[in-house]
Protein backbone atom coordinates (compact mmCIF):
# COMPACT_ATOMS: atom_id res chain seq x y z
CA UNK A 1 0.00 0.00 0.00
CA UNK A 2 3.10 2.11 0.85
CA UNK A 3 4.46 2.12 -3.02
CA UNK A 4 0.93 1.93 -4.07
CA UNK A 5 -0.08 6.01 -3.08
CA UNK A 6 2.51 7.89 -4.76
CA UNK A 7 1.91 6.34 -7.99
CA UNK A 8 -1.85 6.96 -7.24
CA UNK A 9 -1.04 10.78 -6.37
CA UNK A 10 1.33 10.74 -9.59
CA UNK A 11 -1.69 9.82 -11.91
CA UNK A 12 -4.29 11.68 -10.19
CA UNK A 13 -2.27 15.11 -10.75
CA UNK A 14 -1.25 13.93 -14.31
CA UNK A 15 -5.03 13.69 -15.28
CA UNK A 16 -5.87 17.33 -13.28
CA UNK A 17 -2.88 18.70 -15.10
CA UNK A 18 -4.15 17.21 -18.64
CA UNK A 19 -7.64 18.25 -17.74
CA UNK A 20 -6.76 21.71 -16.94
CA UNK A 21 -4.59 22.08 -19.97
CA UNK A 22 -7.42 21.10 -22.40
CA UNK A 23 -10.13 23.32 -20.54
CA UNK A 24 -7.93 26.18 -20.90
CA UNK A 25 -6.89 25.60 -24.13
CA UNK A 26 -7.19 28.87 -26.36
CA UNK A 27 -9.67 29.17 -29.26
CA UNK A 28 -7.91 28.10 -32.95
CA UNK A 29 -8.21 31.37 -34.37
CA UNK A 30 -5.38 32.46 -31.40
CA UNK A 31 -3.23 28.96 -31.92
CA UNK A 32 -3.00 29.50 -36.00
CA UNK A 33 -1.15 32.86 -35.20
CA UNK A 34 2.26 31.69 -36.09
CA UNK A 35 5.00 33.80 -34.42
CA UNK A 36 7.25 33.18 -37.14
CA UNK A 37 5.59 34.52 -39.70
CA UNK A 38 4.37 31.25 -41.65
CA UNK A 39 1.29 32.13 -43.29
CA UNK A 40 -1.81 29.72 -42.45
CA UNK A 41 -4.04 29.49 -45.77
CA UNK A 42 -7.19 29.07 -43.45
CA UNK A 43 -7.23 32.15 -41.98
CA UNK A 44 -7.38 35.49 -42.98
CA UNK A 45 -4.64 37.78 -42.52
CA UNK A 46 -4.06 41.66 -41.74
CA UNK A 47 -1.44 43.33 -44.42
CA UNK A 48 1.35 44.46 -41.89
CA UNK A 49 1.58 48.20 -44.08
CA UNK A 50 -1.77 50.15 -44.63
CA UNK A 51 -2.21 50.63 -47.83
CA UNK A 52 -1.27 54.77 -47.84
CA UNK A 53 2.07 53.00 -46.69
CA UNK A 54 2.85 52.97 -50.35
CA UNK A 55 3.61 55.32 -53.10
CA UNK A 56 1.99 55.18 -56.70
CA UNK A 57 4.81 53.83 -57.88
CA UNK A 58 4.50 50.57 -55.49
CA UNK A 59 7.30 51.79 -52.98
CA UNK A 60 7.40 52.61 -49.59
CA UNK A 61 6.25 55.67 -48.52
CA UNK A 62 8.54 55.46 -45.36
CA UNK A 63 12.06 54.93 -44.48
CA UNK A 64 13.69 53.53 -41.26
CA UNK A 65 16.57 55.79 -39.79
CA UNK A 66 19.24 54.39 -37.64
CA UNK A 67 20.40 56.75 -34.89
CA UNK A 68 24.70 56.20 -34.77
CA UNK A 69 25.26 55.70 -31.36
CA UNK A 70 23.89 53.47 -28.60
CA UNK A 71 21.81 55.37 -25.66
CA UNK A 72 23.30 54.38 -22.34
CA UNK A 73 21.04 55.48 -19.05
CA UNK A 74 21.75 54.52 -15.62
CA UNK A 75 18.80 52.96 -13.05
CA UNK A 76 19.71 54.66 -9.82
CA UNK A 77 18.44 52.97 -6.51
CA UNK A 78 18.41 55.81 -3.49
CA UNK A 79 21.30 57.58 -5.37
CA UNK A 80 23.41 55.01 -6.32
CA UNK A 81 23.88 53.26 -9.75
CA UNK A 82 22.51 49.76 -9.69
CA UNK A 83 22.08 48.50 -13.27
CA UNK A 84 23.21 50.14 -16.60
CA UNK A 85 20.79 50.44 -19.54
CA UNK A 86 22.13 50.07 -23.44
CA UNK A 87 18.97 50.82 -26.39
CA UNK A 88 19.52 51.19 -30.05
CA UNK A 89 17.02 52.91 -31.75
CA UNK A 90 15.86 53.85 -35.24
CA UNK A 91 13.06 56.09 -36.34
CA UNK A 92 10.48 55.15 -39.20
CA UNK A 93 9.59 58.24 -40.94
CA UNK A 94 8.53 59.91 -44.33
CA UNK A 95 10.61 59.12 -47.19
CA UNK A 96 13.14 61.91 -47.85
CA UNK A 97 13.85 62.92 -43.98
CA UNK A 98 16.95 61.14 -43.26
CA UNK A 99 19.56 64.07 -43.95
CA UNK A 100 17.11 65.92 -41.76
CA UNK A 101 17.35 63.74 -39.30
CA UNK A 102 20.84 63.52 -39.02
CA UNK A 103 20.68 67.32 -39.25
CA UNK A 104 19.19 67.50 -35.57
CA UNK A 105 20.73 64.22 -34.41
CA UNK A 106 22.05 66.16 -31.47
CA UNK A 107 18.57 68.14 -30.31
CA UNK A 108 16.79 64.47 -30.67
CA UNK A 109 19.54 62.30 -28.90
CA UNK A 110 19.31 65.06 -26.16
CA UNK A 111 15.63 64.37 -25.86
CA UNK A 112 15.98 61.19 -25.96
CA UNK A 113 18.01 60.54 -23.12
CA UNK A 114 15.66 63.23 -21.35
CA UNK A 115 12.26 60.62 -22.06
CA UNK A 116 15.08 57.57 -21.12
CA UNK A 117 16.32 59.08 -18.02
CA UNK A 118 12.71 60.10 -16.85
CA UNK A 119 11.82 56.45 -18.02
CA UNK A 120 14.50 55.30 -15.42
CA UNK A 121 13.10 57.32 -12.84
CA UNK A 122 10.01 56.30 -12.47
CA UNK A 123 11.09 52.33 -12.53
CA UNK A 124 10.85 51.79 -16.03
CA UNK A 125 13.73 49.56 -15.95
CA UNK A 126 13.06 47.49 -12.84
CA UNK A 127 11.59 43.94 -12.76
CA UNK A 128 9.76 42.98 -15.82
CA UNK A 129 11.14 46.21 -17.95
CA UNK A 130 10.24 44.24 -21.20
CA UNK A 131 6.62 43.83 -20.41
CA UNK A 132 4.67 45.15 -23.82
CA UNK A 133 2.95 47.87 -21.61
CA UNK A 134 6.15 49.25 -20.41
CA UNK A 135 7.65 48.81 -23.67
CA UNK A 136 4.65 50.50 -25.41
CA UNK A 137 4.94 53.51 -23.09
CA UNK A 138 8.06 54.33 -23.85
CA UNK A 139 8.26 53.95 -27.61
CA UNK A 140 4.97 56.38 -27.16
CA UNK A 141 7.09 59.01 -25.48
CA UNK A 142 9.97 58.56 -27.53
CA UNK A 143 8.06 58.53 -30.66
CA UNK A 144 6.25 62.16 -29.20
CA UNK A 145 9.01 64.02 -28.62
CA UNK A 146 10.76 62.77 -31.59
CA UNK A 147 7.36 64.34 -33.63
CA UNK A 148 8.42 67.88 -31.44
CA UNK A 149 11.85 67.72 -32.44
CA UNK A 150 11.67 66.85 -36.35
CA UNK A 151 8.00 67.19 -37.22
CA UNK A 152 4.84 64.71 -38.17
CA UNK A 153 6.90 63.24 -40.23
CA UNK A 154 8.26 61.14 -37.75
CA UNK A 155 5.68 58.26 -37.73
CA UNK A 156 7.47 55.92 -34.61
CA UNK A 157 10.55 54.92 -32.94
CA UNK A 158 11.81 51.33 -32.73
CA UNK A 159 13.55 49.77 -30.21
CA UNK A 160 16.16 47.93 -31.78
CA UNK A 161 17.96 46.41 -28.95
CA UNK A 162 17.80 46.61 -25.00
CA UNK A 163 20.37 45.41 -22.36
CA UNK A 164 20.36 45.64 -19.05
CA UNK A 165 22.97 45.27 -16.89
CA UNK A 166 23.18 45.19 -13.05
CA UNK A 167 26.47 45.97 -11.33
CA UNK A 168 27.54 44.41 -8.21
Amino acid sequence: MKKLFPILLALIGLGAGVGGGMALRPDPEVVSIDPCGDVDPNVAHVEEDPPEAIDENGVPAFEYVKLNNQFIVPDLDEGRVTAMVVLSLNIEAKTGTRELIYAREPKLRDAFLQVLFDHANTGGFKGSFTDSRTMKSLRNALTEVAQKTIGTDVYDVLIIDIVRQDVD
